[in-house]
Order: C-alpha cells, then structure tokens, then sequence
C-alpha cells in the first residue's frame, strides 16, 4: 500500500507551509524577565521585560503588587528605543523586604495578545 503522488505533494506543501510560516502562530513570550523569576535580589530600580517578539507598549501594562496584594507605584511603562522586544518599568519607590508579584499583558506588534505572571522577592 503507497502514498498516492497527490497526497505526497500535499504533505510537502503542508510542511513547507509550516517551516516558511511560522510567525502566523507566533505570540509574544515572556523571554527573560529582570528581576528573573523567584529570584531573590536587592531592591531594583526597574523592572525589565524581555520578549519573544516586539511588542506594541500603548496596549501592554504591568501590575506589581507586593504580598499584602498592594500595588507597587511605578512610572510610566515603556519600550526600550533599542529593543522593540523590551518593556520597562521604573519603580517610583524603593522595593522593602518581601515578595513582589508582576503582571503583565501585551499586544505583539502582530496584533496578538499575551498575559503572565511571575514572582520574585526582595532580601
């Protein structure tokens, strides 16, 4: 029992269209996050979001609460002039002692939306 010549020409057109295509499927992943996930640092000036793809920063947010679910003040969020992928965020005020939780959403500049969460703490 063979493969059928049009069912060969199918399949390999199929998977070159995967192969050529694959930013059709493609989302803005949380690539490397600073401070890095449960880690434990000192007190940061700025949390940095690295992702996968470029990202479009007027429809992309961060939430950083601390444990009594308080939300850290922060400045404006931005995107690195050098790095399309990178969002900052300025922290208004020194982090204290204790375990922040960061929230993020973003709009890749391919239209598609992500969202996450992480957690890091302050020694």
């Amino acid at each position: 029992m063979g493969i059928s010549a049009s069912r060969a020409v199918c399949a390999l057109v199929f998977l070159a269209s995967t192969a050529i295509a694959p930013s059709v499927w493609a989302h803005a992943h949380l690539k490397q996050p600073t401070p890095a996930v449960d880690s434990v640092v000192e007190a940061p000036q700025r949390i940095t979001l690295a992702f996968s793809e470029g990202i479009e920063p007027g429809f992309s947010g961060v939430v950083i609460t601390n444990a009594q679910q308080q939300v850290v003040k922060t400045g404006a969020v931005k995107r690195d002039e050098k790095d399309k992928a990178r969002l900052i965020v300025p922290l208004d005020q020194a982090l204290t002692t204790g375990t922040y939780r960061v929230d993020w959403h973003v709009v890749s500049v391919d239209g598609h939306k992500t969202k996450g969460s992480y957690s890091f703490s302050v020694k």
